[in-house]
């Protein structure tokens, strides 16, 4: 594996970066996968861990949805696709009408199942258990990043003329950036994943590098204009 290229969520750079390039614009003719988290929900905002639980966005989560599809229109990806969790659907939605596109449901990149710890505290799980992966019921990390790397291969097994958009959760985006980069994230729960951020990925001689990774776009109101 190539070494990564990962920028911080403060590094001011990454959005101007990402603002008004595509993957024809970003100095490299590599294939690009922007990789995005949902927005919040009121399940993130209370601490609660989420899973299968299927809540809407809430308001902070679609001015998140809308960060996003600002940032993501000017790079002009040509397929969108998303969990089938309404948190993922409606941030992805919101994207691809700035993108002219159509979401594409995929099942593969479903959050974790927490078991009946869905909904539960994350801080109760965790005092009762010692972790949430030790609790009852929770689906083991390799299980979630099979599914997620099958996603991934399917997402962008035909040839790539432009970036495809992926959205998803935090444990499956934490699941396959940690396996793509272990040296900076030993396991997955040290990978920064806010709600609302994008990581971005590109593809050389077949191997995924994470070049940008926990991204917050500027909300809707903090956006200013890039030279």
């Amino acid at each position: 594996m190539r070494k990564s290229e990962n920028r911080t969520v403060n590094e001011a750079e990454g959005i101007e970066a990402l603002l008004g390039r595509g993957p024809q614009q970003a100095g490299s003719l590599l294939p690009t996968l922007f990789l995005c988290r949902h927005g919040e929900t009121a399940l993130n905002a209370s601490g609660r861990l989420r899973g299968l639980s299927d809540p809407h966005l809430d308001a902070a989560g679609r001015r998140q949805a809308e960060a996003l599809a600002t940032t993501l229109a000017p790079t002009r990806p040509m397929a969108i696709r998303a969990s089938p969790l309404r948190r993922t659907v409606q941030t992805a939605e919101a994207i691809a009408a700035a993108c002219e596109l159509t979401v594409q449901v995929c099942d593969g990149l479903i959050d974790r199942d927490y078991g009946p710890q869905n909904g539960r505290p994350a801080h109760e799980v965790t005092t009762t258990w010692g972790s949430v992966d030790h609790a009852p019921g929770v689906e083991p990390w390799g299980s979630v990043l099979a599914r997620a790397q099958s996603a991934l291969a399917k997402a962008t097994s035909q040839t790539m003329s432009g970036g495809v958009v992926l959205v998803s959760h935090d444990a499956v985006n934490s699941a396959l950036l940690a396996s793509l980069d272990p040296g900076r994230w030993p396991e997955p729960r040290a990978v920064p994943q806010p709600t609302g951020c994008i990581n971005i990925l590109q593809r050389d001689d077949g191997t995924w590098t994470v070049v940008i990774a926990g991204l917050k776009p500027p909300l809707p109101d903090e956006r200013t204009e890039v030279p």
